[in-house]
């Protein structure tokens, strides 16, 4: 049975990374190299470059600063996991889940995951809780949450430079840059998760098959003031996975604002669009052989994706046919 029980307050009184985590973030990287759990405020050098894997665990790593100062994080060896920001499970099953870290002025090649009952949507905790009522509020109080990431320069390396794993929630995104090439996404905000801004970010990454930012099941978030280059693959989409892994979606992606973004085109030949409400509808094969209940998708599975705001946002080089609204009760209005 998964419990979730209230977490005592952390001690997150600010304390200095010594020089043993330093040490450590020094050595060498092999296949079996683990990530340096980081439970102190971390600074280091601006030319420095640490292969070795970070992770903030738990209620230990509540409360902490990473200021990389111009650092390079290079997470493409062993793997493109960089860092990891994770809930931890507690022998009588209740999570443990970190809030209020601080990461900036980093550059993060790889990806960067934060992530509470599961590294997914299809992770077996995640799939158990969602059988029965009461799944969003689960998932959202065991996953991390109030994460801030200021002025990093993500790199992707082929896989998703952010993912924010079902739950996530109150994470903040502002003045960075994605870069690098994605064979998914640039951002993913997974099922379940709410209340994250992204906002004043350059997206200047190329996904291959796909669009630019999911928001896959996430709700009340507020995506403002970005710029899209050329972003052909696909913009922003809003949708609900109607099942994979066995796993029922019960949030809706809604009540979202996106706002005053700015999409630039060089060419629009294949553009998929650049914001689209609705974007899948049940259009995908596992839908006809998803788990049934009485909630969410498996009630049924269409995205609902309603009563969300979009407005101010600037399409150049292309016309507001990239604006694609396949849901109701919508207000798409002062684009241009």
């Amino acid at each position: 049975m998964l419990l979730f029980t209230p977490m005592a307050p952390a001690d997150t009184a600010t304390k200095a990374c010594g020089a043993d985590i330093h040490r450590r973030l020094q050595a060498k990287v092999t296949k079996n190299t683990k990530a340096v759990a980081i439970d102190c405020d971390l600074t280091l050098k601006k030319g420095d470059v640490i292969a070795v894997p970070l992770s903030f665990t738990g209620s230990a790593g509540s409360g902490r600063v990473l200021d990389c100062n111009g650092a390079t994080l290079d997470g493409t060896v062993p793997s493109a996991m960089t860092v990891l920001i994770r809930s931890k499970r507690q022998p009588d099953g209740s999570w443990e889940a970190p809030r209020d870290i601080t990461i900036r002025n980093c550059t993060i090649k790889g990806g960067l995951h934060i992530r509470g009952l599961g590294r997914n949507g299809e992770a077996e905790n995640v799939r158990q809780s969602s059988l029965t009522p009461g799944h969003t509020e689960r998932a959202q109080a065991a996953a991390p949450r109030d994460i801030r990431i200021e002025n990093v320069t993500f790199v992707a390396q082929g896989g998703i430079p952010l993912y924010a794993a079902p739950g996530v929630t109150g994470l903040v995104v502002e003045n960075s840059t994605f870069t690098g090439k994605s064979g998914s996404v640039g951002i993913y905000l997974d099922a379940e998760s709410a209340r994250n801004q992204i906002r004043g970010n350059v997206f200047d990454i190329r996904t291959t098959v796909r669009e630019v930012l999911a928001v896959d099941g996430s709700a009340d978030n507020r995506i403002e003031g970005n710029r899209f280059e050329n972003p052909i693959g696909g913009g922003i989409f809003l949708y609900r996975n109607c099942g994979e892994g066995g796993t029922i979606r019960h949030q809706a992606p809604q009540r979202n604002v996106i706002k005053d973004n700015t999409f630039r085109y060089s060419t629009t030949v294949g553009a998929r669009p650049a914001i689209w409400l609705g974007s899948r509808q049940g259009n995908r094969f596992y839908c006809l052989y998803r788990t049934r209940g009485a909630f969410g998708s498996g009630l049924s599975p269409r995205d609902f994706a309603q009563n969300n705001v979009v407005t101010g946002n600037r399409l150049n080089g292309a016309s507001l046919s990239l604006i694609l609204d396949q849901d109701e009760n919508n207000t798409v209005t002062d684009n241009r």
